[in-house]
């Protein structure tokens, strides 16, 4: 039986008669950062989104923890499991403190009395996040919208964060600060799920990588491996 955090085999989605995902398969250790990488339309967003409950399966198998996850996103949130949109779906009127008490909803219904204090543990990952405690998230810049991202689903607690796309639209020092900030939360013991086009940050930061073309998985490996494989330097690194 495999020790995997997240097992998946052979992942179909559809959108209505159009194959998205074609059988593929991959799979999370605890502590660990994988990256997904590959071109615009490969289906990595609709890889994290099926994981997230947010498409159907068509075929497949998703194991989380050994067993079959919850049916609901909420389930699965409260599961353990935490998305980062690619759209980052920040509520821009409300304050970055009440953006980030949101993701401590279905713990504090729950009965939680913990979930507003982790609002102190975000606050010490992102210093800037506390400093703008009480600005509108849409007055924010673009850095700043991923860090009160990643720190809303952070306020989840979760065993695995996914993160789409982390580093678009953002300059390169922010870049830096985010993919650095990533690095630390496998640290702190959260395994990661990435999805990113930005290959090079992504496999210096990750253990093992996959890379997926039109639906399919075309080459795996340990992250240090595929940073120098022929194929992936020459489409995503530049080379060639």
């Amino acid at each position: 039986m495999s020790d995997a955090l997240l097992e998946v085999r052979d992942l179909h989605v559809r959108y209505g008669q159009v194959e998205a995902l074609s059988g593929v398969s991959l799979s999370v250790p605890p502590g660990a950062i994988v990256t997904v990488i590959g071109p615009n339309g490969a289906g990595k967003s609709t890889l994290l989104n099926s994981l997230m409950g947010l498409l159907p399966v068509a075929a497949g198998t998703l194991r989380w923890r050994g067993a079959a996850p919850a049916a609901t996103v909420e389930a699965r949130v409260g599961a353990g499991l935490s998305l980062v949109p690619e759209k980052r779906e920040l509520f821009a009127s409300m304050s970055v403190r009440d953006n980030l008490e949101l993701g401590a909803y279905a713990r504090a219904r729950a009965g939680d009395r913990d979930a507003m204090a982790t609002i102190a543990e975000v606050y010490a990952r992102f210093p800037r996040l506390k400093e703008r405690s009480e600005q509108l998230a849409g007055t924010l810049s673009g850095g700043e919208r991923q860090m009160l991202a990643i720190g809303r689903a952070l306020m989840a607690r979760p065993t695995l964060l996914m993160l789409d796309e982390p580093s678009l639209g953002l300059a390169p020092l922010i870049v830096r600060e985010i993919f650095r900030i990533i690095a630390a939360l496998r640290e702190s013991g959260v395994s990661i799920l990435l999805v990113e086009q930005n290959a090079r940050a992504a496999l210096a930061i990750a253990d093992h990588g996959y890379v997926i073309e039109t639906g399919e998985v075309v080459l795996q490996g340990p992250a240090a491996e595929l940073a120098h494989h022929p194929g992936v330097v020459a489409s995503y690194l530049g080379g060639g």
